[in-house]
This record gives structure tokens, sequence and C-alpha cells, in this order.
């Protein structure tokens, strides 16, 4: 049904009452199964079932693949050790990240998704990087259009001017897996169509298995590597990309998505509804939405849109997601959202979903929750049940190793005591057995985009009382199933701020804190830790 045509009633499109989506739009879902839903289940589970085959360590690396990004790789950096390195500084680092996109776009869709992943964790990589591969969310060279025809027409099984009126052969967007075209269906209505790249499958199982190969050689050589369960991330790596393969699978994320928000009562979140019909394994219809970017924080304050309740609202339905229904997006970008006029954001592109099941769940509810009550050992225990330390492990020790009963402000530190007690918390911690969980990888991935989105959209909102405003929201709206989930009734609890003071190193004194307050001491820690390292280079000299 189009909206364009005006046919719809006064109260909207029925689907309302099912799922998150915008007040008017293109076509309606029906209640029932759909036919592209047939088997969606059993499809996820035979994708993750092959997993462990595609991640087990062959006797042999995958030669071929391997010299080939090696090689392609190794060219771009003896180019740029040739030239831009002598510069140094901002130059220098902006000339390796330019190369180095240029090779991971023509290594193809793992090497571009991975591009994906670094765009989103500023303040872990150098700004040049993440500037440099954001070019990746939505600016790869688009394949030909004959073969997104090809594509289109094999999947939706009739020629492309019968299913549509128009379609543009200029992509709005290129990825690693997909590109996106903007048509009218020959109903009328207005459209998006992702269409799969050609050949994608046979490249992403090669990287796949060039990637678990050498995952198991970085466990124990360095620090952060072990820490950050290199086998679990080749692991995570592999369900989410194959899964992305496949657009039904896509499609049934934007249902149960767009399901958990409506049943929240979210007004934030628009996702766009995924065509009744014509979804298939290399090709997704949907509803075209148009807005802002997020970061067109001038257009949206003309418009009248708050940009901090934008961040508020997609800070809300991220947590709400995982902590109470155990479903969430699971690769925020700027790529992926935008404002619309009515200040709701769309969130796009759900190829990567992050799924708890219920004892998952629970444990990161507990682990939430406690750390908003400052109750350490609780705290500890449930990220001991989510898998971030052995069932064994000494907690109270632990903690002690942390100094979770400590404020340390390293802007205080020089940089060799900034060293070593970064040197001090990974021993401990490994010495403990202390591993990332692969199913809170996504959730600390998607942490440093609203890191970047919160210094983008309101880096002046105090953090304290943010913090205080959303654990408002959860007592309001979900006391009662917490309650019933963990034993915890959050009416009678307030926030105890001072372990977040304590984890940002700041005294009792401060009140309040800025995101633009918290970046300045960052900024202190980083050029410490970058003195010490040229230090160090400059006593090692030339070998």
């Amino acid at each position: 049904m189009s909206a364009d045509a005006g046919s719809e009633s006064a109260a909207g499109p029925s689907d309302l009452e099912r799922f998150a989506f915008s007040e008017s739009g293109p076509f309606e879902l029906p209640e029932g199964p759909l036919a592209w839903q047939a088997g969606v289940d059993r499809l996820r589970e035979r994708t993750r079932a092959a997993i462990p085959e595609l991640v087990s360590r062959r006797r042999l690396p995958p030669a071929g693949r391997f010299l080939q990004a090696a090689s392609a790789v190794g060219w771009a950096l003896l180019r740029w050790w040739g030239s831009a390195r002598r510069r140094g500084g901002t130059a220098s680092r902006a000339d390796l990240s330019r190369r180095l996109r240029i090779v991971f776009e023509h290594l193809g869709p793992t090497y571009i998704k991975l591009a994906q992943i670094v765009s989103s964790g500023r303040g872990l990589f150098p700004d040049e990087l993440v500037d440099e591969f954001k070019r990746c969310r939505d600016q790869v060279p688009p394949e030909p259009f004959a073969m997104v025809r090809e594509t289109v027409e094999a999947e939706l099984g009739s020629p492309l001017e019968e299913v549509f009126s128009s379609f543009d052969e200029d992509c709005l967007a290129s990825a690693s897996i997909a590109q996106v075209h903007g048509a009218v269906l020959a109903t009328g209505e207005r459209v998006v169509v992702k269409v799969r790249r050609a050949r994608v499958d046979g490249l992403v199982q090669r990287d796949i298995t060039a990637m678990a190969w050498i995952a198991p050689l970085l466990v124990g050589r360095l620090p952060v590597a072990a820490l950050a369960n290199p086998p679990a991330l080749v692991e995570l790596f592999a369900e989410t990309i194959t899964e992305e393969l496949d657009f039904r699978l896509e499609a049934q994320n934007m249902l149960d998505v767009a399901s958990g928000l409506r049943a929240a009562g979210q007004k934030a979140i628009v996702v766009p509804r995924p065509h009744p019909t014509l979804v298939t394994r290399r090709v997704l219809v949907m509803e075209r939405l148009d807005g802002l970017g997020y970061e067109d924080v001038e257009n949206m304050r003309a418009a009248g849109i708050d940009p901090a309740e934008v961040l508020r609202g997609l800070l809300i339905s991220f947590f709400e997601g995982a902590m109470i229904y155990g479903v969430f997006h699971g690769d925020l970008h700027g790529g992926n959202l935008f404002v619309l006029p009515c200040g709701r954001v769309a969130l796009l592109d759900y190829g990567i979903t992050g799924r708890m099941d219920l004892s998952q769940r629970l444990a990161f509810l507990r682990l939430m929750m406690t750390g908003a009550a400052n109750d350490i050992p609780a705290h500890l225990a449930a990220l001991r049940d989510l898998g971030a330390v052995p069932p064994e492990a000494d907690l109270e020790e632990l903690a002690k190793i942390l100094k979770l009963d400590q404020t340390i402000d390293p802007t205080q530190l020089s940089g060799e005591q900034l060293v070593a007690e970064i040197q001090t918390v990974l021993k401990g911690l490994l010495a403990h057995g202390a591993r990332l969980p692969k199913h809170l990888m996504l959730y600390v991935k998607n942490l440093l985009f609203i890191d970047n989105a919160v210094a983008t959209l309101a880096p002046d909102l105090n953090l304290f009382a943010e913090v205080v405003r959303i654990y408002g929201y959860f007592v309001e709206h979900h006391s009662e199933q917490i309650l019933r989930d963990i034993g915890l009734d959050p009416r009678g609890t307030t926030v105890d701020l001072a372990g977040m003071r304590r984890g940002l190193g700041i005294t009792e004194e401060l009140e309040s804190v800025t995101h633009r307050e918290l970046q300045a001491r960052r900024d202190q820690v980083r050029d410490k830790l970058e003195r010490v390292g040229s230090r160090e280079a400059e006593e090692e000299g030339p070998r």
C-alpha cells in the first residue's frame, strides 16, 4: 500500500502495533508469516553450525590468499616508508592510512569489513586511520550496473522493468558485502534495493580460513591480543559476516529489533520496513527513509531537533535491547543511521545483530545494574557469569589487582607511571584468565561508536547527570521485569557514581564532567604515552 496515495487509515499502518516502523510507510507487513520467512530460524542454525568447521585451524594456511594480502599490504607499507614516513606526525599517519584503505578496498569484503570496524574505534586507533577508513562504510567502489541487474533479475525471477518502474543505476551507497540503489516499484512505492556483491562467498571463506590460522599464534605473544581473545574474535567475525551474506536473515533481524523496540514503547528509533515479498538471499527491498546525517548537528538545530535527545534515544534503545530483550543492532556507525525530520533516528543495515540467550542476557542485566549500584563483588560475579573470567577466578584478588576501590588520576601520573599501571592491569587480567567473550565484543564495539557520538552530538552534556537520567528511565519502565529477572528492585536502589568516578580517574570534588573535558584528559594521557614511546624508540636507535 502506498503512503503517497493517501490510502492508509488515520490511525496509520496496522503493522505499527507490532513493529517500530515509520508512521506512514510505502507498504504494510501483514500479520502471519511472510513467504521469505519460511525456514529462517533453521537457516540461522545451519549458518552458525557451520562456523566451527570454518574457523578450525588447518595444518597449512591458504597460501595464495596469504601471499596476495601480504604483498598488497607490504607494498603499501614500503611506498609509505620511502615517502611520507619521513615527514612524521599527522602527515605520515594520514598517508599510511590512505594507502591501507586503498589496499583493503582492493582485497575485498572481509578487509573492508575490518576497515569498518576500525572506523568505529576512535580513541583506540589513530584519528587519521579512523577518518580514512570511514570511507569504507559506504564509499567502496561499486560493481557495474550490469552485474547488479543480473543479480536482481536472477533473484526476483523477472526482468527489472517488470518489478520496478525506475531503478537508479548509480548506487546510493556501496560497502563490503552489498551496494544500495534507489528505486520505485511498479506499483509506485519508493524503495531502496540492497544487492549483494557477486562472488563474495568464496572470498569471505578464504579470508576467514586465513584469520583462523593466524589467530591462535597471537595468544600468549601480545598481551592486548590475548585479552581480546583472537580465536573468539575470529569466530564472532565469521558468524556475523556469514550471516550478512543472506539477506533473509537480515530482514528477520530487522523485524526482531523492531519488535523489541515496539514492545518497549520506544519512539526514538525507526526501522525501515522490509518488503513483504521482495526479499531473497542476495536482494533485499525495503522502505526508503531520508534525513540528516547524524553528524549534521547544525542542520538538526536549525530544524528544531535537539541533538542531545537524539543521542539519548539511541543510548536507551541500545541498552534496552541488550538488557531487556537480548537483541540489539550490532554494527552502529555513522553510515548506518540518520535523523528524520521528526527527530527520530532511522537505524539501517541489520546484517550484524547482537543476540544473547536468556542466561547471557540475565548476566548482562546484572552487570549493568550492579555497575550502577557500585556493587563491586556482584559486578565482577556478573562478568564471570558472562565468561569474561573463568568460573574458578578469585574475584577478590582480581578486584585488588584492578584497584577497583581506589581513584587513580591518570593525568597526575608521569608517562612511565602510566605505562607501569597499564602493564600491571594487563598482567593481572591475563593471570586470572580474563578474556573478552565473543557475545560482548559487539557491545563493546558499539560503545566505542556511542562515545564518539557523544563527542559529536552533545560534547558538553553532564555525563554524571545523564547516567542518573538513563537509570531513572529503566526504573520507570522496566522495574517489574528487572525484579522478576534478577531479584533486584531498582526502585529501592539509587545510582552510586563512585565507581564511575574511579573508572574515569576523577576525584569526588568534581560534581560534573562533560565529554569535552573527558577527551581533554584522554589527550593528556595519550600525549604522555606517546612521549614515552618516542623516548624508547630514540634509546633503541637504528638496528
